[in-house]
């Protein structure tokens, strides 16, 4: 289930960080070229992203275009469940108890998953 840009609070989303996979100059001009087409390239951490707030069209069309980067190229893509970005005007995922509790417990990055906070 989707939710509209204005109800915000209850909301999530995938984001994608993608690494390319090292290749000849063909192959890393393919690969870029595909990337480029879904996400945006972070050069502070040499990392490309991308979002998805909805299983829609281009939701799908974002998640094939990385699956067939990853099986064509190598490309590295890890998928987890974020909240929205203040900016992000396009549609969100909305939040259930179980998404909701992955969330917290990966907002806190130096526990992991299943660790209680310390006090």
């Amino acid at each position: 289930m989707t939710t509209s840009p204005n109800s915000r609070d209850n909301a999530w989303m995938l984001e994608a960080t993608i690494r390319t996979a090292p290749a000849a100059d063909p192959q890393w001009q393919e690969q870029l070229d595909k990337l480029r087409t879904i996400a945006t390239y972070d050069p502070a951490t040499q990392t490309w992203h991308a979002r998805v707030g909805a299983l829609d069209l281009a939701g799908v069309q974002v998640l094939q275009t990385l699956f067939d980067a990853a099986r064509v190229h190598g490309t590295d893509v890890r998928l987890a469940p974020v909240a929205v970005p203040a900016h992000w005007a396009g549609l969100a995922f909305m939040r259930d108890p179980d998404v909701a509790e992955r969330l917290e417990a990966q907002a806190d990055r130096g526990r992991p998953l299943g660790q209680l906070p310390h006090a």
